[in-house]
């Protein structure tokens, strides 16, 4: 009970529904939607059907019942270089800050990207890009300029960014602060602010539009969070030291879900990795176990759409679930990791997610995952869909991160 606790606290959550469930035997028959067949009954047995028919369908059916609608806006990109340290980390790595102006407007949300590039080579490089509860908190290095707006203490979250090692594998590391786009929490161990999201880039949005409150099918947090992603990866594509045709969308917890999301509607990212994202990421919503539907939208409803909640309790009437989620990957290579303790995330429906996207994979001749059944502990399975279930809870571990590197090596080094 403790571990699951702590596990919703850094969800955001005050405490467990007194109805959450533990109980394999009780979790349900799950009988899912079948990611090769369309909303109309025709069956995809072509990758252009899935191209052109069953993809962008299931990508709206996401978008107006789960993550909301992301918004087409024109952004006007102005990097400007704020540092440049040659000699980072004890000479292994150049490091970059760059603050990313999106509109020429005053008021607006900007990106302030943190980039290290290995010295080992002079070559582009792939990039693993993913969220931050603020720059500073990634590694104690002191010249790193703290995120605005976040509490994060330096080098309070370095354990989950092990920054040596990703540059001695060749890879390059990129991370920006969720809050530049819009904030979650405000204060430490605070719960996430209902109406947090007026200052970021979904109030100015609602703003530039001449409305004041979001329709129910408008973008959530998630949304907003995957929206920010791309548009490092905007930069990234022109930056001349990354390979931008090889970048890595990762995220943990929440910031694993908005990789997941991201993902699946920019297909300019090379890969995706979600480490214990859980419901509302790579976990089966059908599924009552751990955190269900309706314990994330009572806890952490602003970062879904409002429709969203109209499943709770319901989920068998959601027209999508997290295998179809994954599937939208295909064939861009994407790894889920559980972890045995973090029962709230629920492993064995990650699992059973990536498990049930693999036929759309095989429509593209690729292998998937492999394997029917869980696999022993602190084992790392697949193929183009890989898994593992780690022993520990929920958190991010240096075993993680080597499993990621050898995923990503095999993939984008070939």
């Amino acid at each position: 009970m403790l571990v699951a606790l702590v596990c919703l606290v850094l969800e955001g959550a005050a405490q467990e529904p007194p109805d959450t469930n533990y109980d394999e035997s009780k979790a349900g028959d799950v009988v899912l939607p079948d990611p090769l067949t369309c909303f109309d009954g025709r069956r995809v047995t072509t990758r252009r059907r899935w191209r052109e028919v069953r993809r962008p369908e299931l990508l709206e059916s996401f978008a107006t019942n789960v993550y909301g609608r992301t918004p087409q806006i024109r952004i006007h990109l102005r990097p400007e270089l704020r540092e440049t340290q040659t000699n980072a980390l004890e000479g292994l790595a150049t490091r970059r800050q760059v603050r990313l102006w999106l509109f020429d407007e005053p008021g607006a949300p900007w990106i302030d990207l943190l980039l290290f590039h290995p010295n080992a080579t002079a070559k582009r490089v792939p990039v693993f890009l993913g969220l931050s509860y603020g720059n500073q908190g990634v590694h104690a290095d002191p010249g790193i300029l703290p995120s605005r707006d976040t509490v994060s203490k330096r080098g309070e979250h370095a354990h989950r960014w092990p920054l040596s090692r990703i540059l001695e594998r060749g890879f390059g590391v990129a991370t920006f602060a969720g809050a530049d786009v819009e904030q979650d929490r405000h204060g430490s161990g605070s719960l996430a602010k209902p109406d947090g999201w007026r200052s970021g880039i979904r109030g100015y949005w609602l703003q530039r539009n001449g409305r004041r409150e979001p329709a129910d099918t408008d973008w959530g947090s998630l949304g907003a969070w995957a929206w920010g992603l791309s548009r490092a990866l905007d930069y990234l594509e022109r930056d001349p030291k990354v390979e931008g045709s090889k970048v890595v969308v990762f995220g943990h917890s929440r910031t694993g879900k908005a990789a997941l999301w991201a993902a699946a509607q920019d297909e300019r990212f090379a890969m995706a990795i979600s480490n214990n994202s859980g419901q509302g990421g790579a976990a089966l919503a059908r599924r009552w176990y751990g955190e269900t539907l309706a314990a994330s939208v009572s806890l952490s409803g602003i970062w879904y759409c409002r429709a969203y909640g109209r499943f709770a309790g319901r989920e068998t009437d959601l027209p999508v679930d997290a295998h179809e989620l994954l599937a939208l990957l295909a064939p861009r290579p994407v790894y889920v990791a559980s972890a045995v303790e973090d029962r709230w995330a629920d492993p064995r429906g990650e699992f059973l997610a990536a498990r049930h996207a693999e036929p759309v994979y095989r429509l593209f001749g690729l292998a998937g995952l492999g394997v029917e059944e869980l696999p022993a502990i602190d084992r790392s399975v697949g193929a183009t869909i890989g898994y593992h279930l780690r022993s520990g809870d929920h958190e991010i571990t240096a075993w993680d991160w080597e499993q990621y590197l050898e995923f990503a090596d095999r993939h984008l080094r070939r």
